[in-house]
């Protein structure tokens, strides 16, 4: 049985199971306007990181190197593709990844949860900051366990909150560490 979502805004699959929540989204007509999760087209990721900067460039980056990062034991992404350069050209937030960069609201209203808990969606919000203004405006009505400054977990619904995806911010040593608290949280237990 699938979860059952609210709507959600951005871009990708719209039958995501790993779902990223960034505060904002580029700054081009065609994407300003979405109102449901819209799959990219192989050019898309060039077309945006050409009109909206390098700032954008950095987020597909960081998020296709962090799908090519995890235990192929627990999620398959990187064995689309060679690279990680090649998994974010050819897969990254297109119809059937199962991948998506949200705009909207984490969408944690679940009626029922699967029985594989490894089939439920991972939902990453990027960066501690907006994590917490989801939770003080009640946008994101759940409890986080911080385990530091930047990173926070809720095993129950499958959240992780981790920096803000850019190389300063999650660097290739934190981009490791989010892998493992991925492969743990669909293991249900911190290491």
């Amino acid at each position: 049985m699938r979860e059952k979502r609210q709507a959600c805004i951005g871009l990708g699959d719209i039958n995501f199971t790993f779902a990223v929540y960034i505060q904002n989204q580029p700054n081009m007509e065609q994407w300003l306007g979405v109102t449901t999760v819209v799959p990219l087209q192989e050019t898309d990721i060039e077309a945006i990181g050409r009109a909206c900067g390098n700032g954008w460039r950095k987020v597909f980056n960081v998020y296709a190197k962090v799908l090519y990062a995890l235990d192929n034991n627990d999620f398959q992404f990187s064995q689309l593709a060679a690279t990680w350069q090649a998994y974010r050209d050819q897969y990254l937030l297109q119809e059937n990844s199962a991948t998506a960069l949200l705009f909207s609201a984490p969408a944690l209203n679940l009626v029922e949860a699967e029985a594989d808990k490894s089939k439920r969606t991972v939902h990453i919000i990027c960066g501690r900051t907006y994590a917490k203004q989801l939770l003080n405006s009640e946008q994101l009505n759940t409890e986080l366990l911080w385990l530091d400054e930047e990173f926070a977990i809720n095993f129950e619904q499958h959240i992780i909150v981790c920096p803000y995806f850019d190389y300063r911010q999650l660097s290739n040593i934190k981009i490791q560490r989010l892998a493992r608290l991925l492969s743990q949280l669909l293991q249900g237990k911190y290491k």
